[in-house]
């Protein structure tokens, strides 16, 4: 599996080469590659915001940055209004106010070829930026891991990246102990104990 991640912060995912993920990384089953969404900027300053319509308190991220940045990464060569390429990543952006990310979330996800995830900031990403590539025919995926807000969806991509990754064949040394886990067949999995 491959997974391309878009932050403001891409030294974030150090943490992604370490233990489970890293021993992936190490067998060749998963390929994890960070990237900077101010690289796709042409101003001075970098910017990747700009304030809401409407006013209000802090800044939204800007669609422009964005559309560059992942027609780039999806492999979009056409002009706009094409279909998606074929073998385009499942896209992934992590929003408190989407669906609740779920075991059979991760399950579906962990079949996929290739994730990627955009990790919005501020008062997090334009709408119109996920709803542009569902109409391209890109699969948009918008998933909450909780009823709270984080400062970034960095760590919510770590989290979803980290439950889907546990259950590629070979990532854990004893795979049968995925299927047992929690939230398996909707059923949590009885405390346990030592000798």
């Amino acid at each position: 599996m491959k997974i391309d991640i878009v932050s403001v912060f891409p030294e974030y995912f150090e943490v992604m080469n370490l233990s489970l993920m890293g021993k992936a990384q190490a067998k060749g089953l998963l390929e994890i590659k960070a990237h900077n969404l101010r690289d796709w900027t042409h101003d001075v300053h970098h910017s990747v915001d700009d304030t809401p319509v409407g006013g209000g308190a802090g800044m939204v991220m800007k669609p422009e940055v964005w559309s560059e940045c992942l027609d780039e990464l999806l492999g979009f060569s056409q002009p706009s209004g094409s279909p998606a390429p074929s073998g385009a990543p499942v896209l992934i952006f992590p929003n408190p106010s989407a669906p609740l990310f779920t075991q059979r979330d991760a399950t579906e996800l962990s079949h996929a070829d290739h994730l990627l995830f955009g990790c919005g900031r501020y008062e997090g990403y334009d709408a119109r930026i996920p709803d542009y590539y569902r109409a391209q025919g890109v699969d948009v995926r918008e998933y909450s891991i909780g009823d709270y807000v984080l400062t970034g969806g960095e760590l919510a991509a770590c989290i979803i990246a980290d439950s889907v990754v546990r259950i590629i064949p070979g990532a854990i040394g004893d795979e049968a102990s995925a299927l047992t886990d929690s939230f398996q067949d909707n059923l949590l999995a009885p405390p346990v104990y030592t000798r």
